[in-house]
């Protein structure tokens, strides 16, 4: 039942170790504790996390058996007036420290238990329920709009033992779905859970592939979603470019936090307030700053020229400005390339080298060439046989003679 193919491994990695593709397992751990001893073996965390849906889903199980699961293992646990099929993703020390990061009490008294190791009957009561989930979130969706909810359905997940269906949609305002409720639990002979996400997290249940050419990271690894706007952006000095800055959830890409504090530990070093600065030619506006190599530019007003100074010499000007006196020059940097210089390519002028009645005699003579053999091969067809002659030999000729 492990992972049998995916794009990272030509044979899958048979849920050891995890793919870390959409095909395998989202958002999986690396259990870095596995290989360390510990001193006190009763003292071993004995929940356990349990993923469903690929990784889209993990809770965590409270182990009672005796039995010890390994990653890629299928356990049975409990579930809605029934079981359900998962699959372990973490066991061990380190499940300890993904409680603690997502706030869950290790020993809370209403915490799930896993029954047993999902068994053939299991599993394959497992398969009908999942190869039954895009024909119902089709059906699903179809009486949603039935009803001109303003609401869209992004996942269905039914229970293993079929007695349970969890819808995931997201809407915009609050929905009244206490009439799509009784539809779906008539048509489906199910119970029905209605549970609203975000954007981000339908982005990370469907998957898909940025515009770095890696999968989504929050189909991948990431799980904490943290408010992004367009301070990020201008912080960094990009373009305010809704397209461009949006991800395939329609909001702006969770990346651009990612690098966020290392330009505000840079932008410390660039003086405030130096919009625009004074000098005796007129007033210079600030344009643009260059973090990497330390530069601001300068635009004299009126002007179209841009001008690199460096933050030093724009604290001097500030400082000038505050006594009164306006620079005669800004002292513009000299911007010099570190790439090294392309070689110019050097074209021979070859006009007039060739000469086309050479090439115009040449062509003439293939083509008398291939319409003499023509004419002789057609002569040769409709040609009628000649009859045999017997040639005189010698001696006749002698005696003639």
């Amino acid at each position: 039942m492990g992972c049998g193919s995916c794009g990272t491994k030509p044979n899958g990695c048979k849920s050891n170790g995890g793919c870390n593709t959409g095909a395998c397992n989202r958002l999986n751990v690396h259990d870095w504790l596995m290989n360390l001893p510990f001193s006190d073996p009763e003292s071993d965390c004995k929940v356990v996390e349990v993923s469903f849906k690929q990784g889209s889903r993990k809770e965590f199980y409270r182990n009672t058996t005796l039995q010890y699961f390994e990653k890629g293992e299928y356990v049975t646990i409990e579930g809605v007036n029934g079981f359900d099929v998962g699959e372990v993703s973490v066991t061990g020390e380190i499940v300890r420290l993904q409680m603690k990061k997502k706030g869950v009490d290790e020993f809370n008294a209403d915490m799930k238990k896993i029954i047993r190791r999902s068994t053939d009957r299991d599993i394959e009561s497992y398969k009908i329920s999942k190869d039954r989930e895009p024909s119902v979130q089709a059906r699903s969706r179809a009486l949603a709009i039935q009803l001109n909810l303003r609401m869209k359905l992004s996942e269905v997940e039914i229970q293993a033992d079929g007695k349970k269906a969890t819808f995931f949609y997201t809407a915009d305002d609050r929905v009244d779905f206490r009439e799509l409720i009784k539809l779906y639990a008539a048509e489906f002979k199910l119970k029905v859970e209605m549970k609203q996400i975000g954007i981000r997290q339908e982005a990370a249940k469907v998957g898909g592939i940025g515009s770095c050419g890696r999968e989504l990271c929050c189909s991948t690894w990431l799980n904490d979603f943290k408010s992004v706007n367009t301070t990020a952006a201008r912080y960094q000095n990009l373009s305010i470019n809704q397209t461009k800055l949006s991800g395939q959830c329609g909001r702006l890409k969770c990346c651009l936090n990612y690098e966020l504090d290392t330009y505000l530990d840079a932008l410390q070093h660039f003086p405030e307030n130096a919009e625009s600065i004074e000098t005796a030619k007129g007033r210079a506006f600030l344009i643009k700053k260059d973090i990497f190599k330390n530069l601001m530019w300068y635009m004299m007003e009126g002007g179209s020229k841009h001008y690199p100074l460096t933050i030093q010499r724009v604290k001097e000007i500030k400082k000038l400005n505050a006594q009164g006196i306006r620079p005669e020059e800004l002292e513009a940097v000299e911007i010099t390339s570190s790439k090294p210089k392309e070689v110019e390519p050097q074209f021979v002028d070859v006009v007039g080298q060739i000469s086309l009645r050479s090439l115009e005699k040449n062509d003439r003579r293939r083509n008398e060439q291939k319409t003499r053999t023509r004419e002789q091969d057609f002569r040769n067809k409709n040609q009628p046989p000649q009859k045999f002659q017997q040639r005189p030999n010698n001696a006749n000729r002698n005696r003639k003679d």
